[in-house]
């Protein structure tokens, strides 16, 4: 039995590549802090975004754009909040 037999290959280094480019370059997306990481039989998107919708966002383009690539998401949700006070600077 083969690789072939038990799934579908891992995903190569052109498609890390390609998927960390459209991360960059989709004006939809450009998030420049989301790394692309190959684990075994998926690639695992790894980073810090402001919302759970911008998470999602960016999932749901990846999965778009590359449909049968095994995609894990370990991207967390930053709690951005604006400031409760204004910063006085010398």
């Amino acid at each position: 039995m083969t690789d072939r037999d038990i799934g579908a290959d891992p995903p190569d280094e052109y498609v890390e590549a390609e998927i960390q480019r459209l991360l960059v370059e989709d004006p939809a997306v450009a998030e420049q802090g989301i790394t692309v990481v190959r684990r075994e039989r998926a690639l695992v998107l790894y980073g810090e975004v402001e919302s759970p919708h911008r998470r999602e966002e960016i999932l749901r383009r990846v999965s778009e754009r590359f449909p049968d690539v095994p995609i894990t998401s370990d991207i967390g949700v930053i709690g951005a909040q604006a400031p409760t006070e204004i910063e006085q600077l010398p």
